[in-house]
């Protein structure tokens, strides 16, 4: 087959539909931090407002994620296994599904950070996003990858990736349970059904780190099969 042939069929292929469904996944998620900042400042109106862009981007991921899916071709000439596409594409989602109802739960109750909390949290939160960032990095590494056919040293990028991405996950683990002992000593303190919601938006943010380093498990599977 010639070149300009293969190219041209790759160049159909959902790659970079794909990349860009991350990159939206990831500028959705990042509005986390300003959204709880607004909440901290007890600024509801700006935490709306914040929600909103949030809502906004996860509808354009969900619109982008069909049309991936009604377009992906299924034919002989899939660069990559179209079940393992739509694995990713299904996990990346994830992200901003997870990142919505984080802000619509927080906004609904009006919850607030407990203070001695609130410095643990950020950090807490803002090393998710990291996972959610390494993550978009090694799927944006994908056309790389089909240029060198899953070989050499670009494969040696990605994988180092997702290992770093594991110990990023490793380390969202550890601050979310030291964040719950630190929530566990003031809860006394606090309305019990706050307490409650409290614990839930801590898990929920520590989904983020999870679901990121599924997408980067998908990813290893992928670079596996090749």
């Amino acid at each position: 087959m010639a070149r300009n042939t293969i190219l041209g069929v790759f160049a159909k292929s959902p790659i970079k539909p794909l990349e860009k469904h991350i990159r939206l996944v990831a500028k959705c998620s990042k509005q986390l931090i300003p959204f709880f900042n607004a909440c901290t400042a007890l600024d509801w109106d700006k935490a709306a407002e914040i929600r909103t862009k949030i809502s906004t981007f996860e509808k354009e991921a969900d619109a982008l994620k069909r049309q991936i899916r009604l377009g992906l071709p299924g034919g002989l000439f899939m660069p990559v296994e179209r079940t393992d596409l739509l694995e990713l594409l299904s996990k990346q989602d994830k992200i901003a599904n997870k990142s919505k109802d984080i802000a619509g739960r927080v906004l609904g109750r009006k919850i607030v950070i407990p203070e001695s909390l609130q410095v643990s949290f950020i950090a807490y939160l803002e090393r998710n996003l990291d996972a959610i960032q390494k993550a978009t990095e090694a799927i944006n590494e994908l056309d790389d990858l089909l240029e060198t056919g899953f070989r050499g040293i670009e494969v040696e990028l990605v994988e180092k990736m997702i290992l770093q991405l594991d110990l990023i996950e490793n380390d969202t683990d550890s601050m979310q349970i030291k964040i719950r002992q630190e929530l566990l000593a003031i809860e006394a303190n606090l309305n019990p059904v706050d307490v409650m919601f409290l614990y839930q938006i801590i898990d929920w943010v520590g989904e983020l780190a999870d679901i990121a380093e599924r997408v980067g498990a998908r990813l290893e599977i992928m670079l596996a099969r090749k």
